[in-house]
């Protein structure tokens, strides 16, 4: 297991840094990300470099036993880059300028920036590719992070080029863009600009296709980097580190050019969903590279600066923190930073060696993570362990929240109220596009999948006609690659898999986004009413964002609206096909309608929990025959669990878990609260 932290002795006088090697000896910590903003110390002028410091600095981690993931340092450019390069600086959609004095500032499709990045890279792998500490390269850092799209003139002129790249001629530009619109009808590539201000919308095809741009750029500034460490002989795994469900850059279409998958997660502890979406986070870095481990590149160690309030961790709650990346696949835990900043914009973030000293509950925390990581015996590669697939998919998120739809929709929020229903229940979810959804899952939820590919949906109809549970919509299947409408009205690849034919939206009123956002206006579905009805069963709730009309052509209703223009007509239904079953929901059920509908296609697929049993607020994880159980209450819960305790080697049975209490179990086969007095059920794990 490593364990460490971004290490920045370029911030301190070198009679600090061997202090620095003896505490991180203290702490458990065997490596660190090395040189990650270094860049104005390594080359303080153009024609002047500077590496005898960090020559001191590797060999003296190396001789204490600490292994450097060294970075490429071209995060954040020197002052005198800027002043002599203006060019290279990106700007906003109004044309100005982001200046220097902040970190990113640079357009990722500049020349000039690239040329100047490369030349560092080149003597930084050339002097350090065969040092014995470096273990590991750190490309860059958070690509993206501040800089969510760059309008400068280097983008528009990389734009065009990516443009002519991916279309060949203008005239299928056009075809794929619906220029004939508002007179958009372009005659050359040259005269297409990035989407700069303009009075009114955008045209939502450009808009797709400058996402992607922007996505590509940032990966091309990964794969130069790549490249020159390979050619300067680098053979030590290459990565950067993703920041879980960001939106700009398609992890997705990265994920394969990294040796392997890095994440940067901090968990908010004001935020009551803490659990829920560091679990998310973690489960959609993990399905990023199946079957290959992971690493946590950055967590808090308490507090973090950047946030409008920042609190502070329960105590325990570290521990639990790290064991959620643990138990879905990490093999790395590591902070920024090791020693906590004395200056800058980040020096009230907390770090592993706390402002205050080692006196202190951080100091206390951080070595007795170390001491417990250090302790752990090998652990198994996460394996194909979860029966449901999540689909997540982030040219749907660059499309579906485009301007001008029938309603406002927030991806992300929407796709964690579907998660968090399956979390609740211990049920272990993989996050994937649609295209890989396969015979090796149960049931797959596909929630707002507007933008379907032909292979997602060719692959979607294959898993249910080989037996698979799908659940589908609302608002799914509606346009093609291009965000443009396919021929024969919407529904048209699921339709009939779904036995539904589909005739309106039923946009509802009020700001509707997710379960918990259903809005709280008029109720019942009529005319601008934000919530519509849904009697499914014995059960009532309401639903937000679209009431759709739907026609059960084949499919049987399974629940129906109770008001206003959807009233009487299909609100969930489902359809035999193939081996196996087709649900649609045709609106987003609010948080208990959430839990029926789960429940209804859990229980129709067959699907488990991890292990069965367990307290609410305590969550299991599987990662090959490793289970992670951790305890997220304010108070001590007592389970049974057979297995045998990874640390300790002793059989389990009945344990009390205190709060934010952690159990690694190898494979337990059954669990229950203690206050159960039903037999335990055999888990399917």
């Amino acid at each position: 297991m490593l364990y460490g932290a971004d290490y920045n002795p370029d911030q301190w006088p070198e009679e600090v840094w061997d202090e620095d090697v003896r505490l991180m000896q203290e702490a458990g910590v065997n490596i660190v990300s090395l040189g990650i903003f270094a860049w104005s110390r390594i080359q303080p002028a153009e024609d002047v470099w500077d590496f005898e410091w960090l020559d001191r600095v590797i060999d003296k981690l190396h001789a204490g036993g600490i292994q450097v993931n060294l970075a490429t340092a071209t995060a954040s450019p020197p002052p005198w880059l800027s002043k002599t390069y203006p060019e290279t600086l990106p700007a906003d959609e109004s044309g100005a300028s982001y200046w220097p004095g902040s970190r990113q500032h640079f357009a990722p499709s500049s020349p000039t920036y690239r040329r100047l990045a490369g030349e560092l890279v080149r003597r930084i792998a050339e002097r350090y590719a065969q040092h014995p500490a470096v273990v590991m390269w750190h490309v860059g850092n958070e690509f993206g992070c501040h800089l969510w799209a760059d309008y400068s003139d280097a983008a528009r002129d990389a734009y065009r080029g990516w443009l002519r790249d991916r279309y060949s001629t203008i005239d299928a530009l056009n075809a794929a863009w619906g220029t004939s619109f508002w007179s958009q009808r372009y005659g050359d590539f040259d005269e297409i600009f990035p989407p700069r201000l303009a009075p009114y919308s955008h045209n939502p095809s450009s808009m797709l296709d400058f996402r992607r741009f922007t996505s590509d750029m940032l990966l091309e500034c990964y794969l130069l980097e790549r490249g020159i460490l390979l050619e300067a002989g680098a053979t030590q795994p290459i990565t950067t580190n993703f920041m879980g469900p960001f939106k700009p850059a398609d992890y997705a279409a990265w994920a394969p050019h990294m040796d392997v998958i890095a994440d940067d997660c901090y968990p908010d502890p004001a935020n009551p969903n803490r659990v829920r979406d560091a679990a998310f986070q973690r489960d959609l870095v993990r399905s990023l590279k199946p079957g290959v481990p992971w690493l946590l590149w950055e967590q808090a160690t308490d507090a973090v600066n950047w946030r409008p309030a920042n609190a502070g961790k329960k105590p325990g709650a570290l521990m639990a923190e790290t064991a959620q990346s643990i138990a879905r696949g990490a093999d790395g835990i590591m902070f920024f930073q090791w020693r906590q900043s004395r200056a800058g914009s980040e020096k009230f973030h907390s770090a592993m060696l706390p402002h205050a000293g080692t006196s202190t509950k951080t100091w206390d925390a951080v070595t007795g993570l170390g001491a417990r990581l250090a302790a752990l015996p090998a652990l198994p590669p996460p394996g194909r362990d979860a029966q449901v697939a999540l689909v997540f998919d982030w040219e749907n998120w660059w499309a579906v929240e485009e301007r001008d739809h029938p309603t406002r929709v927030d991806y992300l929020a929407l796709s964690l109220e579907w998660y968090g229903a399956l979390h609740k229940r211990g049920i272990q979810v993989d996050i994937v596009a649609p295209e890989r959804v396969d015979a090796g899952y149960d049931l797959a939820i596909a929630p707002a999948l507007y933008l379907l590919r032909d292979e997602g949906a060719e692959a979607l109809t294959r898993f249910v006609e080989d037996g698979g549970t799908l659940l589908a919509g609302p608002f799914s299947d509606i346009v093609d690659e291009h965000d443009q409408f396919r021929s024969g009205g919407f529904l048209t690849q699921l339709g009939p898999l779904l036995g539904l034919r589909f005739e309106d939206f039923g946009a509802l009123a009020g700001a509707s986004t997710g379960g918990t956002g259903v809005g709280a206006q008029t109720a019942g579905g009529s005319v601008g009413a934000a919530t519509a009805g849904v009697r499914f069963g014995d059960h009532d709730f309401t639903g937000g964002l679209v009431a759709e009309s739907v026609h059960a052509d084949a499919a049987t209703v399974v629940a129906t609206f109770t008001g206003g223009l959807a009233a009487g007509s299909p609100a969930l239904t489902r359809h035999r096909a193939g081996r196996g079953e087709a649900w649609y929901v045709a609106t987003m059920p609010d948080p208990d309608g959430l839990d029926v509908v789960v429940g209804a296609v859990v229980a129709a697929s067959g699907v488990r929990p991890v292990v069965d049993g367990l307290p609410a607020d305590v969550e299991a994880a599987r990662r090959g025959d490793l289970v992670t159980v951790v305890n997220h209450s304010d108070e001590p819960v007592e389970i049974e669990l057979e297995g045998t305790d990874a640390e300790t080697g002793a059989p389990i049975g009945r344990r009390v878990l205190e709060p934010q209490g952690v159990l690694f179990a190898l494979s337990p086969v059954a669990a229950r609260s203690a206050d159960d007095a039903s037999e335990p059920e055999l888990a399917v794990i």
